[in-house]
């Protein structure tokens, strides 16, 4: 039975996928006639799932909120067919969850984007052997920060101890739901400033997370 766990947000998190996001974006304005937008808007709208990504991109363009489930599939359409073409890992990532796998941790995914591109993305990156959860953000009715998916994933690993790995708001208030430490990684998609977005600790690099989730998990787990 495993004690203790770490879950990790994907995007922005382990993987930074905004370059394809961005290119699916203008792959879908390009066939509704409309001009691309720039790298940094998209990026800035990432956090909370794809239809609230369309939905925000609808509003700075001019398309008609009514199609938003069309534009929605069109976009999951593009994203799907390209989703690793410029996305990677962040530096120092696998050899962080190798090390937590020696450490006797497990670990889980809980994202707002649905499962099924989820683990896919996992698999074409080489992830996925190291997470035996993954909860996406069509796994249950709500999305995060709901704390539906952190449960469930602690449930599933058996975790009497974890902590929630996360880059943005979202994130944080979803540790805050479930009651759980949060770290903060501050090279991904937030979009407050790092004192307003409530943590235990932060880090920017992964060759440091494994020193920073020990006290916390020990201060957490039940004896």
């Amino acid at each position: 039975m495993t004690s203790a766990a770490v879950l990790f947000d994907l995007d922005g998190t382990l993987i930074d996928s905004a370059p394809d996001l961005h290119a699916a974006a203008n792959r879908m304005l390009a066939d509704e006639g409309r001009e691309a937008l720039a790298f940094e808007i998209i990026r800035s709208f990432i956090g909370n799932g794809v239809p609230k990504l369309v939905e925000r991109i609808i509003g700075v363009t001019g398309l008609n909120m009514a199609d938003h489930p069309r534009l929605t599939e069109a976009f999951m359409a593009h994203y799907n067919a390209h989703s690793t073409d410029l996305t990677r890992p962040y530096p120092g990532v696998a050899d962080a969850l190798a090390r937590f796998q020696t450490m006797g941790y497990g670990l889980g995914v809980v994202t707002n984007k649905p499962e099924v591109p989820a683990r896919e993305i996992l698999s074409d990156l080489g992830l996925s052997h190291f997470f035996p959860v993954v909860i996406g953000g069509d796994s249950f009715p709500e999305k995060k920060p709901d704390p539906t998916g952190v449960l469930s994933a602690m449930d599933a690993l058996k975790a009497s101890a974890t902590v929630f790995v996360g880059d943005s708001e979202v994130d944080s208030e979803t540790a805050g739901r479930a009651d759980l430490p949060f770290i903060l990684f501050t090279e991904g998609y937030r979009k407050s400033p790092v004192f307003q977005i409530p943590h235990q600790v932060m880090f920017d690099r992964f060759d440091s997370l494994p020193a920073l989730v020990e006290p916390l998990v020990s201060s957490t787990r039940l004896v």
